[in-house]
């Protein structure tokens, strides 16, 4: 009941200004927002909300889009890239796309939100909650962090990474990183200069599955992130906690493999997922989190 109360509390609607666009990548944006005086209470991991409705821009798009759905277009969710601690509230957004024959029905938010949303524009948003947090006993679970994700999965464990950093500096980290190409990689910068500021106790791997790219200063590998992967960069999988987020098999996914009669294939969060089981992590050692 206490835990009701506090997510009652913490989830409020709240009116932002657009302060920043940063470009990551060719696809993917992150929204820096002037937030006023107001304290914002949120736990590292959390994630936002943003009503398509409010934008004049979409009118027509959200009204068909309920037409052929029979049902009212609901408010799209997007983790949070800032930590608590920071003087800034700020999301990623990575643009979705339409594929003929795999995605049922265009996007609608993200390419407004990636590519034409001016700074200075005014955007009401709904947080904060989300499972998918650090804990706040940490300390007393492990010494070691292993976050492992594909694409825009790394939003949500780069808010809990930095505020781990600044408030356990105890604890180390291993950022295990799947993209298709360097281009692909959001936060590159960010990750290389997080490393460099603490050297002892943040590792960062890049996996690249369709790329080559040589960096002596980097650990840049050929191909997915695979049990052997994990296994040498994480020696003592027994005794660290794990942060697995990435694409996962969608609604869409298995309503064509039941109409196929086939078991949907398996994307990233559950290839992750099975890799670890392998390795005989623990269940209460997870913590994971899917989009798509």
């Amino acid at each position: 009941m206490a835990e009701e109360t506090e997510t009652r509390r913490r989830i409020k609607q709240i009116e932002v200004m657009v302060s920043d666009a940063i470009r990551e990548t060719y696809d993917t944006t992150t929204l820096v927002f002037f937030t006023g005086n107001d304290h914002l209470e949120y736990k590292p991991g959390h994630f936002l909300t943003i009503d398509p409705h409010q934008f004049r821009a979409l009118e027509r798009f959200t009204a068909y889009l309920e037409d052929q759905k029979g049902k009212k277009e609901p408010a799209r969710a997007y983790s949070l890239y800032s930590a608590p601690h920071e003087q800034y509230l700020a999301t990623t957004v990575k643009e979705e796309t339409y594929q003929s024959g795999a995605t049922k029905y265009p996007p609608l938010l993200s390419p407004l939100l990636v590519n034409r949303l001016p700074i200075g524009t005014k955007v009401i948003v709904t947080g904060f909650t989300g499972p998918y947090t650090l804990p706040d006993d940490i300390e007393s679970r492990t010494d070691h962090v292993v976050h492992i994700c594909a694409g825009s999965g790394s939003v949500p464990n780069m808010s809990i990474m930095k505020y781990a950093l600044e408030h356990h500096p105890t604890i180390r980290h291993t950022f295990l990183y799947g993209n298709k190409t360097w281009s692909d990689v959001i936060y590159a910068k960010q990750l290389r200069t997080m490393q460099d500021a603490h050297p002892e106790t943040l590792k960062v791997v890049h996996a690249l599955s369709r790329e080559r790219k040589e960096d002596p200063t980097q650990i840049i590998v050929n191909g997915r992130i695979s049990r052997d992967l994990v296994s040498q960069h994480v020696p003592d999988p027994d005794g660290a906690e794990f942060f697995v987020c990435g694409p996962g098999i969608t609604k869409w996914d298995r309503q064509r493999a039941k109409e196929a009669g086939t078991e949907p294939t398996l994307r990233f969060l559950e290839s992750s997922l099975a890799i670890l089981d392998d390795l005989g992590v623990k269940k209460q050692q997870i913590h994971n989190e899917s989009y798509g």
